[in-house]
């Protein structure tokens, strides 16, 4: 018999509970369809678990283990599943003060922990997770009276939690009318029997292998419904939970926030992201964040437009609008701002980037792909795409190419083409826009690759900066040029060569001249070769945008394809008051 818990027995459990949650992740996945039908409830649960696996130990007491497993489950926790239950260890971590632990003293740590898994929720909706977590609790109550064995409890314990497992399915219409049990009720039971049968001395083998996500299949997404999935992991000192969810509650919902004043874990369903960083940049430090486009992934599970899957980077600009009508897939470049990483577009939108610019003591810096992104997105895409085209900037300017073209080996049963588009902003968008147009029309993988091939090299973007104040700020020019550009008042015009890299195309001394450079180049190239379209981007500059717009109609005969914001990766670089047209010869 087993009368205490020792610091070696829930290191133990809590590994082999781990291990056990990791074997079903697939089949929680197949079955999740609350809150979100989009099966992904055992990847997050599973990440979670790998994080206790790989970065808990053994500590020399009791609380250092707990306290390891508790950090480890707030690292790794994902989606609202994987936070209830990190907010779960933590209950249940600082609540033990003894070690070894009695069975009564665990009965009661079992009990906080259960009521920290429920004040973790905004909403608790029973029939959950954590329905099962207060019935163990419960259960382990009422035999700690009849009992100190704790091996015999907890195996009662878990026999009684698998005759209330198939109950969750009366207690929620939405897993009647699917007839499956809660996805995270039964990750909850796969734990505790791995947690239990670790007292027996037992271990199993898991694939070790980092795998990419689950697929992720969204059944559902009404009109009403917050679009972005959104999680972020703070570290600070002194932090405040309840200030956390207050502050954080009018932007959205399905929230859970779990940790300490230290960690807190933070997942919460918005259509306004950006505010959730702006909220929550003063309570700590983001050091990790996660944004994942529900109705995107809705979409196309269920109402997929075309057989090729169109993909680009955040620094092609092109309306809002025309990528959401087309299903056109944007990876967001990541950009470090005082010491955060934003997402371009989606977690830091232009407006308040504007605001900081001129003064952010560090200025900001675009960084390379996380080859993970890159993996998890084709691995959703080529669950519903046999063809995906790539278009991305150009490889001179960015790691983001080679990124998608090195990621694309690990899917070698699928058709994807990676083109560098050796342009940026603007031009890129134009390549994206024709690239789109071909295949609304059903044309081949093959013969979209080839004419956007045929288009790069008579694209060419052409950029005012108003002054050189940001792209010595960002690295681009030398200080002692900018220094001696603005004595001479030097108002460069900058271009992409042949080859994808930065040029100065030409150099004026007024802001007038400048603009009559760019003219007088469109001109030559109407008359040379004619123009099939153009687009114009500005950085916070529409009336100069707008002036741009009404020379260049009159010398083209036609109107701008598109006028759109830039994308804050170039505007860093540009600086504000920017115009830039981009266009596609006719030849």
């Amino acid at each position: 018999m087993t009368y205490q818990i020792t610091n070696e027995h829930i290191y133990k459990s809590f590994i082999l509970g781990a291990k056990y949650v990791i074997r079903e992740k697939d089949q929680l996945n197949a079955i999740n369809v609350f809150p979100v039908a989009d099966g992904d409830t055992g990847s997050n649960l599973a990440s979670l678990m790998k994080s206790i696996l790989l970065k808990s130990k053994m500590g020399a007491n009791l609380h250092e283990t707990l306290t390891s497993i508790s950090n480890a489950a707030l690292f790794g926790a994902r989606g609202n599943s994987g936070i209830i239950f990190a907010e779960y260890i933590h209950g249940f971590t600082s609540s033990v003060q003894q070690d070894p632990l009695t069975l009564s003293e665990f009965v009661n740590s079992m009990k906080v922990a259960t009521k920290k898994a429920y004040a973790s929720i905004e909403k608790p909706v029973e029939g959950t997770m954590i329905t099962l977590m207060r019935r163990f609790s419960e259960v382990l109550d009422a035999l700690n009276k009849g009992s100190r064995d704790v091996l015999s409890v907890l195996q009662k314990a878990v026999e009684s939690l698998k005759d209330e497992l198939p109950k969750t399915k009366e207690q929620l219409q939405v897993l009647k009318d699917s007839d499956v049990v809660d996805a995270g009720a039964k990750g909850y039971l796969h734990f505790i029997t791995g947690f239990t049968n670790a007292f027996l001395g037992e271990d199993i083998d898991i694939e070790s292998n980092d795998l990419p996500e689950a697929h992720i299949h969204v059944d559902s997404f009404s009109p009403d419904q917050t679009r972005y999935c959104t999680e972020v992991l703070i570290e600070g000192k002194g932090m405040n939970l309840d200030q956390v969810r207050t502050v954080l509650h009018p932007l959205g919902d399905s929230m859970v926030v779990a940790g300490h004043e230290s960690l807190i874990r933070v997942h919460i369903h918005t259509n306004t992201p950006e505010k959730v960083f702006e909220l929550i940049e003063p309570v700590g430090t983001i050091v990790d964040q996660k944004v994942d486009d529900m109705k995107r992934q809705f979409e196309v599970a269920n109402h997929k437009k075309y057989k090729v899957a169109l993909v680009t980077d955040s620094i092609a600009d092109l309306p809002v609008s025309y990528v959401e009508d087309n299903q056109i897939h944007v990876f967001s470049i990541a950009v470090t701002i005082n010491e955060v990483t934003h997402f371009d577009k989606l977690t830091i939108k232009n407006e308040r980037f504007y605001q900081m610019m001129d003064t952010l003591k560090t200025y900001p810096k675009s960084a390379a792909p996380n080859p993970k992104s890159i993996e998890n997105l084709y691995s959703f895409l080529t669950t519903y795409y046999d063809e995906i085209l790539v278009i991305t900037v150009s490889s001179k300017m960015s790691a983001t190419y080679n990124a998608f073209l090195q990621a694309k080996a690990l899917f070698s049963d699928k058709k994807i083409t990676v083109v560098d588009s050796i342009q940026n902003s603007a031009a890129e968008g134009l390549l994206v826009y024709e690239a789109s147009e071909q295949i609304k029309q059903g044309k081949s993988l093959d013969e979209v690759v080839s004419y956007i091939e045929s288009l790069k090299k008579k694209t060419k973007i052409l950029v005012s900066v108003k002054t050189l104040k940001y792209m010595v700020r960002s690295g681009r020019v030398k200080k002692v040029v900018g220094i001696a550009g603005k004595i001479m008042n030097l108002k460069p015009v900058i271009s992409i060569d042949d080859e994808g890299n930065g040029i100065i195309f030409d150099k004026a001394f007024s802001q007038k001249m400048s603009d009559k450079k760019i003219f007088n180049h469109i001109a030559s190239i109407v008359k040379d070769y004619g123009i099939k379209s153009y687009s114009l981007v500005h950085v916070n500059a529409p009336e100069r945008a707008q002036y741009y717009a009404n020379k260049l109609e009159a010398i083209t005969g036609i109107k701008p394809l598109y006028t759109s914001d830039i994308s804050t990766i170039i505007a860093m670089n540009s600086g504000i008051g920017t115009v830039a047209v981009a266009y596609i010869r006719k030849d």
